[in-house]
């Protein structure tokens, strides 16, 4: 499986705060069936002060310790980018360390505040597309404003947003509001991906695989593989060039 979403990256975060933390949950990564971990640390102006310079040496200290620790987990670098006026300018100016690809263009990872979605969120959706890029929301199951009301996703849906749900939303272990909305998102057939948004060992571990079985109960064993293994794949195969990504269908 291939996690697109995750905070492994040491002491840049509010993920692993340290190499030993950090290596431990690539070893919990492995251990549940993942392969491939593109590594997702906010870039939130004002509270993580994240670019692609800054965080491209700590990612590539982290690739040489895992190496070095035998861990058999493929890494690659992009960036969990929070909704604001302040990312413009940075995205402009290549500072936002991408997702991948889609059908052609860069895939941004955008975070919507988990208690509202703020105004001219969509105009935001709307500068990237102009400019052939491609917004990926994460984890809106559990954006407060979507668990009250299903139709304040639908403008971003009509967008043509992509979509990552959290795998143990679908799992249920995020609250019953969260479960509701990861399956009618599935039911709706507008998830892209499931990633772990992995922050830590015991709440919030690198895990897919219960996502994925929950995801298969409700739409069927093959798409579940989509999600975690096929789309995914598709989508990082520019990240992962030295390395190889599973099949896809």
């Amino acid at each position: 499986m291939i996690d697109l979403h995750c905070h492994l990256l040491p002491g840049v975060d509010d993920g692993a705060p340290d190499l030993e933390t950090a290596l431990d949950l690539a070893r919990l990564a492995v251990d549940n069936g993942i392969t491939h971990a593109v590594l997702t640390p906010h870039v939130h102006p004002g509270r993580y002060e994240n670019t692609l310079v800054s965080l491209s040496p700590v990612f590539e200290s982290f690739v040489a310790a895992v190496s070095e620790a035998d861990i058999a987990l493929e890494l690659a670098l992009a960036g969990e980018v929070r909704v604001s006026p302040e990312i413009l300018p940075m995205i402009a100016d290549g500072e936002v360390p991408f997702l991948g690809e889609w059908q052609g263009k860069p895939v941004v990872l955008l975070e919507l505040p988990h208690s509202h979605i703020p105004p001219g969120s969509d105009k935001l959706v709307a500068w990237l597309a102009a400019r052939d890029i491609q917004p990926m929301i994460a984890h809106p199951e559990r954006n407060k404003d979507v668990m009250r009301n299903y139709d304040k996703i639908e403008p971003f849906i009509e967008a043509g947003c992509l979509f990552q749900v959290t795998a143990m939303s679908v799992a249920g272990a995020f609250g019953e509001g969260a479960h509701r909305r990861a399956l009618e998102l599935l039911d709706a057939g507008v998830v892209t991906v499931l990633a772990s948004d992995a922050h830590n060992s015991k709440h919030r571990p690198p895990a897919l695989e219960a996502g994925r079985l929950a995801a298969a109960e409700r739409v069927g064993e093959a798409e579940s593989w989509q999600l975690v293994r096929d789309r995914p794949g598709l989508l990082a195969q520019s990240k992962f060039t030295d390395s190889a990504i599973p099949s896809v269908a």
